[in-house]
C-alpha cells in the first residue's frame, strides 16, 4: 500500500495524470523521488505511440513535441521560464531568488519558450521513428528524471522553503540516493549499447551545468532550477538524438 501510495505521491506532483490522492506524510514521501523516473517512462511510451500511428509528418512531430507538456501538466516548462527570467536579469543571489518566487512571465521567460519549442518542433520533425529510437528516447526521458532526483537528494538547497526542500527534507536522501545512482546507471549503460551514447553526454553535461550554475547563481537548487535542469536535458538530448540517427547511429 504505501509502494502505491509512493508512486501516486509523485504522479500527483509531477504529472497531470489522474491518480488516487493521499495525504502526503513521511512514509509515502521517502521515496517519492524514486518514483519520478516512472513520469519519464508514460511520456516514453505515449511517445512510442505517436510514432508508431500513421500520422501525417509534421503532425507526429507535434505530437512528440506536446507529449510531455500534457503528461506533466508544464510544471518543469514553468521552472524553465521562471529560471530564464531569474538569470536574465543578471542580479544578485537575492534578487534572482526573489524572480524564482514571482508568479509573473517576464518577456525573457516568453523569449525563451518560443524559442525553446521552435528548436523542440525542428528537431521532432528531424526525428524518424523506429522501435531502436523510441527505446533510447525512453530511456532519457526516464534518465532525466533519475538526476532530477538524484540532485534533489545530493545537491545544496538554495533556501528551506519551496518544492524541493519539502521533497528533500522528507526523503531518506541517502537511499534516494543510492537507488537513483544505480538507476541512472544502468540508464546510461543500455543507452551506450543501443547507440545512444551522445545522449548519455548531452545529459551529463546538462547536469554539471544544473550544479555549475546552482550553485554560483542560486546557492543552491529549488524547484523551478529542477525544471530548467529537466527541459535543457530533454531539448540536448533530442538533438543528440537526431544527430544520432543522421549519423548512422540509431
Amino acid at each position: 500500500m504505501i509502494v502505491l501510495q509512493t508512486i501516486a505521491v509523485a504522479f500527483a506532483m509531477f504529472s497531470a495524470i489522474p491518480v488516487p490522492q493521499f495525504d502526503w506524510n513521511e512514509k509515502n514521501m521517502r521515496y517519492a523521488m524514486c518514483a519520478f523516473p516512472l513520469i519519464g517512462a508514460v511520456c516514453g511510451a505515449l511517445w512510442c505511440l505517436c510514432g508508431a500511428l500513421p500520422l501525417p509528418a509534421l503532425v507526429r512531430a507535434g505530437g512528440f513535441c506536446l507529449i510531455p507538456v500534457w503528461v506533466t501538466g508544464g510544471i518543469h516548462l514553468d521552472g524553465y521560464a521562471d529560471t530564464c527570467d531569474a538569470l536574465s536579469s543578471y542580479g544578485g543571489r537575492e534578487k534572482k531568488l526573489e524572480i524564482l518566487k514571482d508568479p509573473h512571465c517576464g518577456a525573457f521567460a516568453v523569449i525563451r519558450l518560443c524559442s525553446y519549442f521552435l528548436a523542440y518542433f525542428a528537431l521532432c520533425t528531424a526525428v524518424q521513428f523506429t522501435p531502436r529510437i523510441g527505446l533510447c528516447w525512453t530511456l532519457a526521458l526516464v534518465l532525466e528524471r533519475a538526476l532530477s532526483g538524484l540532485a534533489i537528494a545530493s545537491f545544496p538547497l538554495a533556501r528551506n522553503t519551496g518544492l524541493a526542500h519539502t521533497f528533500a527534507s522528507a526523503a531518506d536522501r541517502k537511499a534516494v540516493r543510492s537507488v537513483l545512482l544505480v538507476l541512472a546507471g544502468l540508464l546510461c549503460a543500455a543507452l551506450v549499447l543501443l547507440g545512444g551514447g551522445a545522449l548519455v553526454l548531452a545529459a551529463l553535461l546538462v547536469f554539471w551545468r544544473y550544479r555549475v550554475v546552482s550553485d554560483r547563481q542560486f546557492g543552491g537548487i529549488t524547484g523551478d532550477l529542477a525544471g530548467w535542469f529537466l527541459q535543457k536535458a530533454e531539448l540536448w538530448m533530442l538533438a543528440a538524438l537526431a544527430a544520432c540517427q543522421w549519423g548512422g547511429l540509431l
